[in-house]
């Protein structure tokens, strides 16, 4: 039976975690992934667009920078990562955090020939 890959995204806000998602990815067999440096829009909106400056008050609590977290894993290890997640900086959905998600990969090139098979 062929397993299905899933897209790990991470939005990561308190980019103070990140060492405890790279700990978790490492204990559970995941074997790589990209970090990049990001930055919501709001904070873009309010820096270049005028109109908008009034609304810088509202983003005083915000962070200028965020960590977006990409990884291929199979699908059976989904749960595992989101239990792993909860346990180490609590629930996503407290405002600031950050968010993930889970996309289907209908193909993967370039893939180590163990996560594929």
């Amino acid at each position: 039976m062929e397993e299905k890959l899933k897209l790990f995204v991470i939005i990561l806000n308190k980019t103070e975690f990140l060492d405890d998602i790279l700990t978790l990815f490492l204990e559970l067999g995941v074997s790589g992934a990209t970090i990049l440096d990001s930055v919501g829009m709001g904070r873009i909106v309010v820096k270049d667009i005028p109109i908008f400056a009034s609304f810088k008050d509202l983003l005083s609590g915000s962070r200028p920078s965020n960590k977006t977290i990409l990884t291929i894993v199979r699908e059976e290890l989904i749960e595992e990562i989101v239990d792993g997640l909860e346990k180490s900086i609590g629930e996503f959905s407290k405002t600031g955090t950050g968010i993930y998600f889970t996309l289907p990969l209908d193909a993967v090139w370039g893939l180590a020939k163990e996560l594929v098979d």
